[in-house]
């Protein structure tokens, strides 16, 4: 079985904490651009830029955007540059500005830009852009690379260990806003549930924010109350609310996706569904400047692909934890779960 080891996770623990600390302080829409520019008489070839929803202080998904922008510039030593807090509306906008100046890898990173990434495609042909999407695109442009985030394979795995963990046959699964991926995760989760516990419930529910921490334990002391006793996250800043809701309960336990967070309430944290998005991002970038300004890659559930269910599972007995593993074994070989990504009717 391959699986990721604690001391690998800590490592990126510690490169997340670094970040938010190098970052700390930068208001919206901040660019960062290279400290040592060319020459205005050397043209460089290739520039990248990304826009970000949230604050890339969140040690979560936005700070793994950065991570990913860093890595590009390191990899292929070329300008980045990013924006965060990007408003959907104003992302067209933002974009357009980018490949104005001169930026011709331009990465919206979250699915809900998608729709102005398609149109700004279509008015900067001599631009490629990376968008996210939870499945191949039919027919998109041909500077369109296709992310595919593969969010609902791990989610069964996680609703296995919450079905398995529960005492009180509920567990819960708090996502921010209502999209085709979180429909896929609720999914991949329930049939798990059927598989390995069939009297469990599953409650599940969407605050409209991946990063209110209020609203999001206000929804989770409410599924606490209904009794639930293991609570999946699909949410950014919003877990700190969540795990203000788990500890005061003190019987509640969380797993979350992204990064690792059992530092931030080692005693209720179960474990993580990890992802690193610099590996789709640099075989992408790497691709466009290959010749190839369009595409599609997919981030691969195992070890060294991209995205993971991380080892050791804490609070749970050993048994539990070999469980789990030979479902990610399953998962990773491509035996489960069922890709399903219509709205959930249980």
């Amino acid at each position: 079985m391959k699986v990721k080891e604690s001391g690998i996770t800590t490592s990126v623990i510690a490169i997340i904490i670094v970040a938010v600390i190098i970052v700390a302080g930068i208001s919206a829409y901040v660019v960062t651009r290279p400290e040592e520019l060319p020459p205005e008489d050397e043209e460089e070839e290739f520039k990248f830029a990304a826009i970000f929803p949230g604050s890339i202080q969140d040690a979560d998904y936005n700070t793994l955007g950065v991570l990913a922008t860093t890595s590009v510039g390191d990899t292929f030593e070329i300008p980045t540059a990013y924006s965060e807090r990007v408003a959907v509306p104003d992302s067209g906008r933002v974009m357009r500005e980018y490949a104005d100046a001169g930026y011709n890898i331009i990465w919206a990173h979250g699915a809900q830009f998608n729709a102005y990434v398609l149109d700004v495609a279509e008015e900067y042909p001599d631009v490629s852009f990376i968008l996210e999407a939870d499945f191949p695109l039919e027919e998109p442009p041909a500077n369109i690379w296709n992310l595919d985030r593969n969010f609902y394979s791990g989610y069964y795995a996680l609703g296995a260990l919450a079905a398995l963990k529960t005492e009180t046959d509920k567990i819960g699964y708090i996502c921010g806003v209502e999209l085709p991926f979180a429909w896929g995760e609720i999914n991949s989760a329930k049939q798990a549930v059927d598989e390995y516990n069939p009297g469990c419930e599953i409650m599940y529910a969407y605050i409209g924010d991946f990063n209110d921490p209020t609203k999001t334990r206000i929804q989770a002391e409410a599924m606490i109350a209904e009794g639930v006793d293991v609570i999946m996250s699909s949410v950014n800043l919003g877990n700190y609310g969540l795990f203000e809701a788990a500890r005061a309960a003190g019987d509640v336990w969380v797993t979350c996706k992204y990064t690792d967070k059992r530092v931030m309430i080692p005693e209720l944290f179960l474990t993580a569904f990890i992802h690193d998005f610099s590996i789709p991002v640099n075989y992408a970038v790497e691709r466009v400047m290959a010749g190839e300004e369009g595409g599609y890659t997919k981030i691969e559930f195992g070890e060294g692909e991209g995205c993971y269910i991380n080892f050791p599972i804490a609070h749970v007995s050993e048994d539990l934890e070999d469980t789990i593993k030979d479902i990610c074994d399953e998962i990773e070989a491509g035996v489960v779960p069922e890709k399903n990504l219509e709205r959930p009717t249980f």
